[in-house]
């Protein structure tokens, strides 16, 4: 990735968010493009409806390298609760880097490499504004003879929507058979890209790893689609807020856990059983007990938005817990927000009062998603 102003990053597709007249805003030490000339609210529409294209190359991309998948996933499971064991060639994994007090430092994805020769290699993505803290976390406490290499060579975009498979099959057939949470390697042209079945908006989807001098021809590719449009960063916080999906540094930190955050199916049985990973006396005791307080989906009534630190209160008055992510959601028709409250108050239907601009406004703690999942899970 090249150097923008000042401290700031570029990636490869700067010059095409700029030429196609793209708001850029400095986000997790990257230029990025926050909007496109249609604006959030109907690049979020147009996600739901046909095909969102984004540039997501400032999210870290690393391989963890072993002599094979048994002693990697071994190593990575000292740092993470999912069973990275289990993991099939070609698959990949949501989950979390823990710190000693089982609080999150980081959310990732894992896959395990579909080819033979690449036993023992795993491929992570991370947040981009953890990215350089999260290598130096995770070289500091592999074992020797395990390598952590960063993968500056690549850049990384997603197609998002319903129209994603039929756009991404036409250029690579390969994927179109693709299982949720699923990857391989694909040809596009003489270019060999990494795709998974995956991404963060609620939709179908895919993410493209390819090398970064190609990630323009194939960007334009996919943009010449005519139910193609380029999302920025405005309509994907409205789509993962409507998902209710997490964003690290807002819905999770290092003062919340999985169990708190309502992440506990990403830790599997064997892991939940077993422990062996930071933090793991706490988690194991908030799945058996219970957390003291949950991540929960809110709907305020009316039309203002609820926004990040709104606090939460019960009817009575008495504060019960903090909005972690909140704004109007295009797709549900009204505003949404997700928070943490005391468990006490944590089940659907339980009316609650958010303090907006100093005054009480009427809420409902719902159930998450807002708008349904339409993952592809089986093909």
């Amino acid at each position: 990735m090249s150097s923008g102003h000042g401290s700031l990053q570029r990636t490869p597709l700067h010059d095409w968010h700029i030429a196609h007249g793209a708001k850029i805003v400095a986000f997790a030490g990257y230029e990025m493009p926050v909007q496109y000339t249609p604006g959030v609210l109907k690049e979020h529409l147009w996600t739901r409806e046909k095909a969102g294209l984004f540039d997501v190359s400032h999210m870290g991309q690393a391989f963890l390298k072993g002599a094979d998948h048994a002693a990697t996933a071994a190593a990575l499971e000292r740092l993470v609760p999912a069973d990275i064991a289990a993991l099939q060639p070609g698959q990949q994994r949501y989950t979390q880097l823990l710190d000693d007090t089982g609080g999150i430092l980081d959310d990732l994805m894992v896959t395990r490499s579909a080819r033979p020769e690449h036993d023992g290699k795993l491929l992570l993505i991370v947040n981009a504004g953890c990215k350089q803290a999260d290598y130096v976390h995770i070289a500091a406490r592999i074992p020797a003879g395990f390598e952590l290499v960063e993968a500056t060579q690549l850049a990384l975009i997603a197609l998002q929507g319903p129209g994603a498979a039929r756009v991404v099959g036409a250029l690579m057939p390969q994927a179109s058979d693709l299982p949720f949470m699923a990857a391989r390697f694909c040809a596009f042209g003489d270019t060999e890209v990494h795709i998974s079945r995956s991404g963060y908006t609620g939709e179908d989807g895919y993410e493209i790893s390819v090398p970064a001098d190609k990630v323009v021809a194939l960007w334009d590719a996919l943009a010449s689609h005519p139910d193609v449009q380029p999302i920025g960063l405005g309509a994907r916080d409205s789509l993962r807020l409507e998902a209710g999906l997490c964003l690290y540094g807002h819905d999770i930190d290092t003062t919340t856990s999985p169990i708190e955050a309502g992440l506990a199916w990403s830790i599997q049985k064997r892991r939940r059983l077993e422990g062996g990973f930071p933090g793991a006396a706490r988690i194991q005791r908030e799945l058996a007990e219970g957390p003291l307080r949950r991540r929960v989906g809110i709907r305020p009534e009316g039309k203002a938005p609820a926004r990040e630190g709104t606090e939460i209160r019960d009817k009575s008055g008495a504060l019960i817990g903090t909005v972690t992510s909140g704004g109007f959601g295009p797709s549900a028709n009204g505003p949404v927000a997700m928070g943490y409250v005391a468990a006490a108050h944590a089940k659907s239907g339980t009316p609650v009062d958010l303090m907006v601009r100093g005054k009480p406004l009427a809420a409902t703690v719902v159930d998450m998603p807002f708008v349904p999942h339409r993952y592809v899970r089986k093909t």
